[in-house]
């Protein structure tokens, strides 16, 4: 089976005060394009115990080859701990080391065997340490099809200087406004929104920019042009995982050969049908991404 695309980076549980969930970025966002009937190839590392036998179990059960999901002996599984702060706002940190921090290149080049995949999409969080940056940085020098950014900007687990590295190895980049602001802030980049995207994608050359904005939608600048959409009316269950369901779907609209703008359309549909659902990686049907589509 040719693998399609591959996701590199963080598998992980969110322990919150009354549950643990399963999460991290590029699994949810491997999730849904499994789902949309892409041969989704997982990159990452779980820890020897069974919150690394659980994850193994749930990728599994998505659907996804878990030939790439490396085991280490000796560094746990990565956990996120969720604390109400006394302002009652949550506040995560995250466990540092964790397995996902020592993805190493053994078998990552069986991913890129010819055919090519069509993209690798990576977020900026998986590459907090050396190793797995070493490994990113080897992927990349070989990958041949699109590479997508997302960014993640989570204090301290960031610098300037390895964004910048990784936003000159992209050619489509999605990020939240908040990390707009900051980004064009480290740049000397100011205006209003989309002349800050404009002068970004200008700096970078990237191909695609994906702005998301919360309950107002999402903005993508994509070949000199803007697409914009607004939020869907949702009853709200959470918004654990809509920006990485919105960057799948936008994915494979556009894999699937779909316009920009129907591209956007598509994946803002999913990312409010995920909202109405709960967890990141919720069941659905294609259907409802549709009904979802034409509804104002």
């Amino acid at each position: 089976m040719k693998t399609e695309i591959v996701c590199f980076g963080e598998v992980l549980w969110d322990i919150l005060p009354d549950k643990e969930l399963p999460g991290g970025a590029p699994m949810n966002v491997a999730y849904h394009l499994q789902k949309l009937h892409h041969i989704t190839a997982m990159v990452t590392r779980i820890g020897k115990d069974e919150y690394g036998d659980r994850l193994l179990q749930l990728m599994r059960g998505y659907g996804l080859d878990p030939a790439y999901i490396q085991v280490d002996p000796t560094v746990a599984t990565g956990k996120v701990i969720a604390t109400v702060t006394p302002a009652q706002e949550m506040a995560y940190d995250i466990l540092f080391p964790a397995a996902w921090d020592y993805i190493t290149t053994d078998i990552l080049w069986e991913a890129l065997e010819s055919p090519h995949p069509a993209c690798i999409i990576f977020g900026s969080l998986s590459s907090r340490n050396h190793v797995s940056k070493q490994a990113l940085q080897a992927l990349l020098s070989k990958v041949r099809g699109l590479r997508v950014l997302d960014v993640n900007l989570r204090p301290p687990h960031y610098s300037s200087t390895h964004i910048t590295w990784l936003l000159e190895h992209a050619d489509i980049v999605k990020m939240n406004e908040h990390e707009l602001h900051e980004l064009c802030g480290w740049y000397g980049i100011e205006g209003d929104m989309r002349a800050m995207v404009r002068q970004l994608r200008d700096r970078f050359l990237w191909r695609a920019v994906l702005v998301t904005l919360g309950a107002k939608g999402c903005l993508l600048y994509e070949d000199g042009e803007f697409y914009q959409q607004p939020g869907h009316k949702v009853q709200v269950v959470d918004t654990i995982g809509s920006g990485d369901a919105l960057l799948a779907g936008y994915i494979h609209a556009m894999l699937s050969g779909s316009k920009p703008g129907a591209a956007l359309r598509f994946g803002n549909a999913l990312g409010a049908l995920v909202a109405g659902k709960s967890e990141g990686c919720p069941d659905y049907e294609t259907a409802e991404i549709i009904t979802m589509m034409h509804q104002h």
